[in-house]
């Protein structure tokens, strides 16, 4: 069952737990994130960017995602979302092709700016049934930075962040608190402050990009203070790789679906993981 991401994570604010966001690039993560949808009952975010589209094809990508959910998933709410579009047409491609939902990332750009672009999309989104998802402050990638960050940089301005989503009327606004994407050094502390500032002040859906590695009690502190989706993509990355180095590493495999199915089960194994351990098992 399509529905849109805002569905998804006001049902998961209101019950107090958090819906993943997977990333998928292809056949195997797609059906990897949805077979651990099924085997968890979960709600879930499968979503791509732009890089993908660039890499499978938006449409057929999309489709795929879509054809999937659709005749094999049916049971199960699931959104396809468009994970970080840089610019409005971008986002206008993603919305012509049938999504959901949509984020315009203008966090790289001028405050004045990014509201700017982003009042554009959500009048264009909101028009079609889109839901929209902006970012305010800056999670940094491993590209960007170079040394020590200076995190106040970097983090979610509470003020600012008001403002944006009274002026723009995103249905869910993604933040900083010292997350950081990829490889990224974090925060050594997750700004705890910060998140329940934010929260406390916006009734909306609260995302934390670049949360891949947050275990070890951070996942159940932010699902406490607010937060109600996860960006994975870090994690599917590795699994599918390491699977994969395994299985050709005698040389002797050459049956593809055998080498691509390991990654697919790697996948859906660390999905099912991140799947209990946000609170989301069982919601579907």
């Amino acid at each position: 069952m399509i529905v849109t991401t805002d569905t998804l994570l006001k049902e998961a604010k209101k019950n107090g737990y958090i819906v993943g966001a997977f990333n998928t690039v292809n056949l195997e993560t797609t059906r990897a994130i949805l077979n651990a949808a099924k085997e968890t009952r979960s709600p879930v975010i499968v979503q791509m960017t732009e890089k993908t589209f660039e890499y499978a094809g938006g449409r057929a990508i999309f489709n795929l995602v879509k054809n999937m959910a659709d005749f094999y998933f049916s049971d199960i709410p699931i959104s396809i979302h468009l994970d970080h579009g840089k610019s409005l047409e971008v986002v206008e491609r993603a919305i012509d092709m049938g999504f959901p939902s949509v984020m315009y990332d203008g966090s790289r750009h001028a405050y004045a700016d990014n509201l700017r672009v982003t009042k554009q999309v959500a009048l264009l989104a909101h028009a079609k049934g889109v839901s929209v998802q902006a970012e305010i402050g800056n999670v940094p990638y491993l590209s960007e930075v170079s040394g020590n960050i200076d995190w106040e940089d970097y983090m979610t301005d509470p003020d600012q962040a008001v403002r944006f989503v009274e002026e723009t009327g995103i249905d869910t606004l993604a933040i900083a608190i010292g997350n950081a994407h990829g490889f990224t050094k974090e925060r050594d502390e997750p700004d705890y402050a910060r998140l329940s500032e934010i929260a406390s002040r916006l009734s909306l859906p609260l995302v934390l990009h670049g949360a891949s590695d947050w275990e070890d009690g951070r996942a159940e502190k932010v699902r406490s203070l607010g937060i109600s989706c996860f960006n994975v993509d870090t994690a599917i990355r590795l699994s599918f790789i390491g699977a994969l180095s395994g299985m050709l590493a005698s040389g002797e495999e050459t049956e593809i679906r055998k080498v691509l199915g390991s990654g697919m089960l790697a996948v859906q194994e660390t999905v099912m993981k991140k799947m209990e351990l946000f609170g989301s098992a069982g919601r579907a």
